[in-house]
């Protein structure tokens, strides 16, 4: 289908966990957040009953996510659930990896197509710094795993900060080097605590990798569905991309909805504007009145985010990223 200017939305980011084994800065305060009760989060069967519905409004994509994951038990009996549901022809997964090896033929024996990793350094003290654990040798596994199991597309997502690690741009883009897979700059975004760090412009980080590997290759056609725009090293086996949501708007091609794990439709990422799907779906609301609220909803996806600017007396986001959902 298509919202009001006229986007078509086949793409669903699906948060099935507020919770989350790290306790990256940029995501949630050291002490941690009030976690969303057990009963308000949206069940199995729930989940599997919307997105069918959100299928039969045109989603093709779906992209699992959190909080992480892969914290969620039954999050294998989940993915095989939409993997057989007949209208969605891709099925995603983020993690930050730290449990993902394990599993990893499970889920490509469940359906997904790809994985996409979050992992932000390649030093064990600065991936202490970052998400406050010392998880980096098992997330550094499962990019390997995903690789050995043959995922089609294996993402590794990368969010630099001054003075954390700017300076590791080229390393981590090397990632790309060695191997089959995307490595995507992503700019920090001004979101709950991500607010507390300034973003390196994508510009600044595409000169520190001219630097170190020579003037890319660029792609005018997309690699995937999201917003990355990719360019390609000498001797690289995959791909490095940028995603500029703050110095680079890209909103007039967003093709995406998200559903949070407690049942909440969020038209964008920095809006809290959408509508509450589970009590209507708990009361007992039948499938033809539950795909006019959706249609309604997503037609009114809101044209463009406020990272830089906000209208006067609009609310801002007040969620932090582990309880939208990326």
């Amino acid at each position: 289908m298509t919202d009001s200017h006229n986007r078509t939305i086949d793409y669903l980011r699906l948060s099935v966990t507020d919770r989350c084994n790290l306790r990256c800065i940029y995501c949630m305060p050291e002490k941690g957040v009030q976690w969303v009760p057990h009963g308000d989060i949206l069940r199995f069967e729930e989940i599997v009953h919307l997105v069918r519905l959100f299928s039969d409004l045109g989603i093709r994509r779906v992209r699992l996510t959190g909080g992480e994951p892969l914290v969620r038990e039954g999050i294998l009996d989940l993915t095989a659930a939409l993997c057989a549901l007949p209208d969605i022809n891709e099925i995603y997964l983020t993690t930050n990896g730290v449990r993902f090896a394990p599993m990893a033929n499970q889920f490509r024996q469940a359906g997904v197509q790809g994985v996409n990793f979050s992992l932000d350094t390649l030093r064990p003290d600065t991936f202490r710094r970052i998400t406050r654990t010392d998880q980096f040798a098992a997330a550094r596994a499962g990019i390997d795993k995903a690789l050995e199991a043959g995922f089609p597309s294996v993402k590794v997502n990368c969010v630099l900060m001054r003075g954390v690690n700017d300076g590791e741009a080229a390393a981590l883009a090397a990632l790309a080097k060695d191997a089959p897979l995307e490595v995507r700059f992503i700019e920090m975004m001004p979101i709950g605590c991500g607010k507390g760090y300034a973003p390196v412009p994508m510009e600044t980080v595409y000169a520190a990798l001219v630097k170190a590997f020579g003037e890319p290759h660029a792609f005018t056609a997309p690699l995937g569905s999201g917003p990355a725009v990719y360019v390609s090293f000498p001797a690289f086996q995959g791909h490095v991309g940028f995603i500029s949501a703050v110095t680079h708007e890209f909103c007039t091609r967003c093709n995406r909805v998200r559903l949070t794990a407690e049942g909440y439709l969020k038209l964008c990422l920095h809006d809290p504007a959408g509508v509450d799907l589970r009590a209507p779906l708990r009361a007992g609301m039948d499938d033809a009145a539950l795909t006019a609220l959706l249609r309604r909803a997503i037609e009114q996806k809101p044209a463009h985010h406020h990272f830089t600017s906000r209208p006067a007396g609009k609310a801002g986001e007040a969620r932090t990223m582990n309880a939208i959902g990326g």
